[in-house]
């Protein structure tokens, strides 16, 4: 049915977000069920309770979770979309007024097709007689002027013109908005049945893609991508509680990785995000959508499994796709907690399953060490750039260069400030941990105007050097940069760039082995890395705490490079993993101290 004018004129948007409202009434109820689930009922049930009806209990509660989670995304983007359209279609009434109002005041007349009829006027160029009347209608433009001889236009001609290609134009863009948000609304159904699928996911995943290009600059337009955390802590703050459930619903992906959201927020956003990127990645085989589809399965089953007793709870801070991946996972929450670590990995770091299992303990076991010396402590495994990836170990020329270490320096600068702007302590004690390339990482952080934000420790282990030559020059005073380096980790012996270039190509084509042989016999007596003065040695100047020394790198046992991966370990490595502990707890006096190289 083709729209017209009066229509839209009559037009109630109110109903339509009375409707939006309903939708959002569901999608919150369908929030507080799944989270009785799974902060009561899941964990009173694991309580509580053990064996098999236990456990097949609580599988039936986590799928009615799933369920609900479904439900209330879905129900957040019906609110949305109807919204938006509200939002688009009132723009339109008003320019559809305003062109009537013109009309009535002029004494035209709109006629049911949008014509508009306008009256004569005063005489002409010679007889002086009344210019005659006429209609204007779109398919008339440019306007109606007589044909020839020396008459004057009707003044109220171009005027009649411009209201009717006003009225046009309100009545042709509604209709597109109609049109538009129609298509959107067909799709948004689920399918028939009590369980919700993983087929589904990617069913809802390409819904609210679908609602973002629908409602265009609806929400989007308000997302201060450009400001500072601060601000953006301000924004979020001062939003409606509807306004926030809608960018929560729409915009999972957006809110959740804005630094200076609150962690509960952002947790909030990238869990409902995780679940649409999974089903995004779902039935992809490309290497890079199955590796990454495995890496957010392992997290979200973490996430699933909820809190050990007595353990830190789980935020996810970030999460996406772009590049290699991005995960940020906190044990503890970082805006309580007086104590806070972000832990920086490096080399061959990439949303997989080995990041979700490895990495991610690295920061558990950090936040569990930490909260021995202080319980007011979190961690959080920050993979918010694209780590150097190289299939032969150290064989690579992103891990030689700086680019990446620039650019994820920049990011982590803008998390860390993030960090300071939404944690509710007075005067947090901050501490950014470096390993491998991610100490790199954390030294190009440091160079930025004013440092990393908020940031009073450095902890660099199984560096290969921080792009300074002196611990000093990191911003927080050489008494607060703390070094860990394994006698047998090769990433700590990596060559200096004044080796011959002969002895660099030699490195590259040959891995990790040539680059241990090199660190070690043509660096004998030198303290220069790759990346500047070895962070151990002491003309670097930053105070060196002991760790064990690790396997060999090679052994009767063959090739190992766990040297470079045990400092977060207690199992592995309890001193060096103390000694982190006691870092990011405040307590450095605390601390076992190692000889400098």
């Amino acid at each position: 049915m083709t729209l017209t004018w009066a229509q839209l004129r009559d037009l109630k948007c109110g109903e339509l977000e009375g409707a939006a409202d309903g939708w959002g009434k569901a999608s919150n109820r369908a929030d507080a069920g799944r989270d009785r689930i799974e902060t009561q009922l899941l964990n009173g049930l694991r309580g509580t309770q053990r064996g098999e009806a236990a456990e097949a209990a609580a599988g039936r509660l986590k799928q009615l979770s799933q369920n609900l989670s479904y439900a209330y995304t879905e129900c957040g983007l019906l609110r949305t979309t109807l919204n938006s359209m509200a939002h688009e279609l009132r723009a339109q009434q008003r320019a559809l007024r305003e062109a009537l109002d013109d009309a009535e005041s002029l004494k035209f007349a709109v006629h049911a097709d949008g014509s508009v009829t306008y009256p004569a006027a005063d005489g002409g160029l010679i007889d002086g007689r009344p210019l005659p009347g006429g209609t204007a209608s779109v398919a008339a433009a440019p306007g109606l002027l007589p044909p020839s001889g020396l008459v004057a236009p009707n003044p109220n001609a171009p005027k009649a013109q411009d209201i009717a290609d006003r009225v046009a134009k309100a009545v042709r863009t509604a209709a597109e908005i109609d049109w538009r948000y129609a298509r959107i609304l067909r799709r948004l159904k689920a399918e028939e049945g009590l369980k919700v699928p993983g087929a589904t996911w990617t069913d809802a995943a390409g819904d609210a893609a679908a609602v973002r290009d629908a409602a265009r600059g609806y929400l989007k337009d308000g997302i201060p991508l450009d400001a500072s955390p601060a601000e953006r802590k301000a924004w979020w703050a001062g939003l409606t509680d509807e306004q926030r459930e809608e960018y929560l619903a729409v915009y999972p992906d957006r809110i959740g990785n804005l630094d200076g959201v609150p962690a509960l927020v952002r947790d909030a956003a990238n869990r409902d995000n995780l679940q649409l990127l999974m089903g995004k990645l779902e039935g992809r085989d490309d290497t890079k959508s199955q590796t990454q589809l495995a890496g957010l399965r392992e997290i979200d089953r973490q996430l699933r499994a909820g809190n050990k007793p007595g353990g830190p709870p789980m935020y996810l801070l970030g999460i996406g796709d772009e590049g290699n991946g991005r995960a940020i996972v906190s044990f503890g929450n970082p805006d309580t907690a007086k104590n806070v670590s972000a832990y920086v990995p490096g080399l061959n770091t990439s949303l997989d399953e080995d990041f979700a299992k490895d990495d991610l303990k690295r920061a558990r076991d950090t936040a569990i060490g930490t909260r021995i010396h202080d319980p007011s402590s979190a961690a959080i495994v920050w993979l918010g750039y694209d780590a150097p990836q190289s299939p032969d170990g150290l064989g690579s020329l992103d891990v030689m260069g700086n680019e990446r270490a620039e650019k994820g320096g920049r990011a982590f600068s803008g998390f860390m400030s993030g960090l300071t702007a939404t944690n509710e302590n007075r005067d947090p004690h901050l501490t950014a941990i470096g390993h491998s390339y991610g100490s790199r990482t954390v030294g190009a952080a440091t160079q930025r105007d004013g440092g990393i934000p908020g940031v009073d420790d450095i902890v660099l282990v199984g560096s290969p050097g921080v792009g300074v030559d002196h611990a000093e020059d990191l911003g927080v005073g050489k008494g607060h940069v703390f070094v860990g380096a394994a006698e047998h980790d090769v990433v700590t012996k990596l060559p200096s760039k004044q080796q011959s270039a002969a002895g660099v190509v030699g490195l590259i084509a040959a891995g990790p082995v040539a680059a241990y042989v090199a660190g070690d016999i043509a660096d004998q007596g030198d303290d220069d890395l790759w990346f500047g003065k070895d962070p151990a040695s002491e003309s670097f100047g930053a105070r060196r705490f002991q760790v064990d020394e690790g396997p060999k790198l090679i052994s009767g046992e063959g090739v190992s490079f766990g040297a470079h991966s045990h400092y977060f370990d207690p199992r592995r490595d309890s001193v060096s993993a103390n000694n982190i502990a006691l870092v990011v707890a405040g307590h450095p006096e605390k601390l076992k101290v190692e000889e400098y190289r």
